[in-house]
């Protein structure tokens, strides 16, 4: 090796803490590490950014698979990397992205509080439908590019503030990301548990191996619910049991106590899951999602409830596609998604304050549980384009060979990221 060159290019190097002040302004913390929000020394610019340093010394497989994927991801409503430094000194690893001054747990929290002060605000209607189309746009593009995010949770949906993309929501946290074209084994071999336990599909919950894309949808429904009433439609005591086994007794009372138990014309697959023979008979509920919803005054016949009974049917084989949700009607009626998922909001959301170095981000709120398995809700992705994505969904911008936009479906290998995987992580260690 020659270790003059080296040297002379670690010199070279770019270091973060040479071009950024970020010192006293951490916003969030979490399992994988610390955000903060930072400026440029220069002033060059006036953007704020927001700075993700990777917990540990060195870099994980998990960061280094979210670096690998966000090179490769373009999409408005997708979290955009922008850089990667590596700090030598001390084998620090840091992401730079576009800060976000909102996430939809921070903002469902604030309507939460103001109906425990007895002045209920629900979420607009009109934001309601913004967010939700967004959301559907972004996990449109990476289904359609065989990414399966399996973490969505209303902590991984970032909201931009004030600037050139207000209202922009960003899908944020691909550290559990995974390409489910042709993967090396069952994707439950590597990773037997995924996704939040409040926002898990129930074929997680008995055992399913060869999971789909759906269950990415199922966590959509979860939060589209969560938008409408405030309160986590699946929330169970327990979500902070750390276990290997799919199986979750309470999680699954909570789904069959509001959607009852599903019966074999509904889910005719159910009894191959491999934890069906776990079930207990007080499953059996005769409750419905329509009982549910109509408490928080959503009726079963409108648009909106059509579209949330088809984000969360039970059966993953007959839940809705994103495309085909992005098409429904409940999107056709007034009012219109829009690009600024604020327009012609006036509530006051507040910003994120600043926390101490030791200081846990949400102090005695037992929700933030169920938020806290990885850092993020203050980065945000890039993106040149002002408006809605005009293409139709079924004509979604497929990746190309490098990352850019091909005309024909392309299906990017397990080979692929792991080629990708290893050329970061030579940028970052060897060079």
């Amino acid at each position: 090796m020659d270790y003059d060159f080296k040297a002379k290019l670690a010199a070279e190097r770019e270091r973060v803490e040479d071009l950024f002040e970020y010192e006293g302004c951490k916003v969030g913390r979490g399992t994988y590490g610390h955000v903060y929000k930072a400026r440029r020394k220069d002033g060059k610019d006036e953007k704020e950014y927001a700075l993700k340093q990777i917990e540990g010394t060195g870099i994980s497989m998990s960061a280094c698979r979210e670096i690998a994927l966000l090179r490769e991801l373009k999409h408005p409503n997708v979290i955009a990397l922008q850089k990667v430094f590596l700090s030598h000194s001390d084998r620090k690893v840091w992401l730079l992205f576009d800060y976000a001054e909102h996430d939809l747990w921070h903002i469902i929290k604030f309507h939460r509080a103001s109906k425990a002060n007895k002045k209920p605000m629900q979420l607009p209607r009109s934001m309601v439908k913004s967010l939700l189309y967004q959301i559907l746009d972004g996990i449109h593009y990476l289904h359609a590019n065989w990414v399966l995010h399996r973490d969505l949770k209303p902590a991984n949906i970032l909201v931009m503030g004030e600037g050139p993309e207000r209202g922009r929501v960003k899908i944020a946290d691909m550290g559990f990301a995974r390409l489910f074209n042709s993967p090396l084994k069952p994707l439950a071999d590597l990773d037997p548990v995924v996704v939040t336990f409040w926002y898990r599909a129930p074929e997680l919950l008995l055992g399913a191996r060869h999971y789909t894309k759906a269950i990415d949808i199922w966590a959509i429904g979860c939060i589209f619910a969560e938008l409408l009433t405030s309160e986590p439609i699946f929330h169970c005591r327990q979500e902070d049991i750390k276990t290997s086994n799919p199986f979750h007794h309470d999680q699954l009372d909570r789904i069959f106590s509001v959607m009852g138990f599903p019966a074999d014309k509904d889910w005719e697959d159910i009894r191959k899951m491999p934890e069906y023979p776990t079930l207990q008979k007080d499953f059996r509920r005769t409750t419905s999602l329509i009982k549910y919803m109509e408490k928080h005054k959503v009726k079963p016949d409108s648009k909106v409830f059509l579209l949330l009974q088809k984000l969360l049917t039970m059966d993953p084989t007959k839940r809705i596609t994103s495309e085909q949700a992005l098409q429904d009607p409940y999107f056709q009626e007034d009012p219109l998604p829009t690009s600024d998922v604020f327009a012609g909001c006036q509530i006051p959301y507040p910003k994120r304050e600043f926390l101490n170095e030791d200081e846990p981000e949400e102090k005695g709120d037992k929700q933030q549980q169920q938020n806290s398995t990885q850092t993020n809700g203050t980065a945000a992705g890039h993106s040149q384009d002002s408006g809605l994505n005009p293409v139709p969904p079924n004509k979604k911008p497929r990746l190309g060979p490098s990352g850019t936009n091909s005309g024909g479906p392309v299906m990017p290998s397990e080979y692929q990221v792991l080629a990708c995987v290893f050329q970061t992580f030579c940028q970052l260690y060897i060079l």
